[in-house]
């Protein structure tokens, strides 16, 4: 009798144990699952940054003035999410109006996947000052047609 109380004990504060170890890693900021592919999307979206964007937009995301849209502080691109996608999908031609400055440039389809455009769409509205708290998905962008 004496050994299944001392168990039942131990099982209960075990138990009681767990669950305020629990309550107390939830009450901590830890990352959410969320927060972890977001920070993976622009790990891998600064990959394709490099890569594909950085000889038009440069490094620091201002563009060329008059040639090249600026991607930081960029009002069309926060504001215009579906044609920002487009662009880098299936490339952009004719006038649009960033920051006030008219572009009319020619940019190409980069041929990335999804995936890629993704990623690096979370990286630049999340980079030289922009805030994007929605972060476009691999579905989102696969929905969107020229």
């Amino acid at each position: 009798m004496m050994t299944r109380l001392i168990v039942l004990t131990v099982v209960s504060f075990s138990f009681l144990f767990h669950s305020c170890n629990h309550t107390t890693n939830k009450d901590k900021t830890t990352p959410t699952y969320t927060n972890i592919n977001a920070s993976h999307s622009f790990k891998k979206g600064k990959v394709v940054y490099e890569d594909f964007c950085v000889s038009c937009h440069l490094p620091n995301g201002e563009g060329v003035p008059k040639i090249f849209p600026p991607l930081a502080n960029s009002d069309y691109l926060m504001n215009k999410r579906i044609e920002s996608i487009k662009a880098i999908k299936y490339g952009l031609s004719g006038e649009i109006e960033v920051n006030g400055e008219t572009y009319n440039s020619v940019m190409l389809s980069q041929g990335l996947s999804d995936s890629e455009i993704a990623d690096v769409m979370n990286y630049i509205t999340n980079s030289w000052g922009n805030k994007n708290t929605s972060l476009i998905t691999e579905e989102e962008v696969s929905k969107i047609e020229p």
